[in-house]
């Protein structure tokens, strides 16, 4: 029944009245509800550190957030369209808490993985993705700051008021070296997401040919990686934190009771 009425209105609203809706249906029956009930309920997130020996005041910090608690970042991202805090995924608890101190500040972010709805693509978010979604909640939600995207979709490349976007195949090594290669990308960045492929091998990738883009304090974030891959991931995060000894590792599972599938990040914070 539900997902009836969602198709009756979207082939009779305009994409700006279903998004609307589709907001208030989702403010009311999700955000106001757990915005009530998280004053007496917690939900801390599981946290591994890396290197296994260290980051104990790392993890400690991610640990404390209450994740079951809603948060602005989460308005602001649904009523643009993305999926990271309306419900399925909600890091939006656990970015509000690292970054949001940092929110007036003349920041550099940069997104790979635009949210194509190219069905032929293996990154498609279907039908319903709204390419440029989360630059433009970050673009809100950091009034100061420029925001860069890529994706390898060419056709939903886009330039508005401080964003960017540009072109990468994160499988690709030497497409990754011309992405970072682009004038305006030279200076290192205060955030950097990697919402692209939700592979162990694309990840891997984009990380290894990025993470020397990251300034120090700033924050590298790996999303959506799936519950099958922890343990792949466990393995690799002590060959690359012994690499990396500047940088601290942290592969974090939020709890939730709709999806156990793939709510799960790995963040990194280089050290001054």
């Amino acid at each position: 029944m539900k997902a009836t009425v969602r198709q009756l209105l979207r082939r009779n609203l305009s994409p700006q009245a279903f998004q609307y809706i589709r907001f208030c249906w989702w403010y009311n029956s999700f955000y106001w509800p757990l915005s009530v009930a998280s004053h007496v309920v917690q939900r801390s997130p599981k946290v591994q550190g890396f290197p296994r020996d260290g980051t104990p005041e790392f993890v400690g910090w991610l640990r404390g957030i209450n994740v079951f608690a809603p948060t602005e970042m989460c308005r602001v991202m649904t009523r643009h369209g993305s999926d990271k805090g309306q419900g399925w995924h909600n890091y939006t608890t656990i970015y509000s808490e690292i970054f949001g101190k940092l929110r007036d500040q003349p920041l550099r972010i940069f997104e790979l993985g635009l949210g194509t709805d190219n069905p032929k693509l293996v990154s498609t978010m279907g039908a319903n993705g709204r390419p440029g979604a989360s630059l433009r909640g970050w673009r809100e939600l950091f009034p100061q700051a420029l925001i860069y995207g890529a994706d390898i979709d060419r056709d939903i490349l886009f330039q508005e008021d401080r964003i960017n976007t540009f072109y990468c195949d994160q499988l690709d090594s030497v497409a990754i070296r011309d992405l970072w290669s682009q004038p305006v990308l030279q200076p290192a960045m205060d955030i950097i997401i990697d919402d692209g492929l939700h592979t162990l091998e694309g990840n891997l990738s984009f990380l290894e040919g990025s993470l020397e883009h990251l300034r120090p304090g700033g924050f590298y974030v790996v999303e959506d990686i799936l519950q099958e891959a922890i343990e792949g991931w466990q393995s690799q995060l002590d060959m690359i934190s012994s690499r990396f000894p500047h940088h601290e590792f942290a592969l974090v599972e939020l709890p939730s009771s709709s999806n156990n599938v793939d709510n799960n990040l790995l963040i990194i914070r280089r050290r001054h």
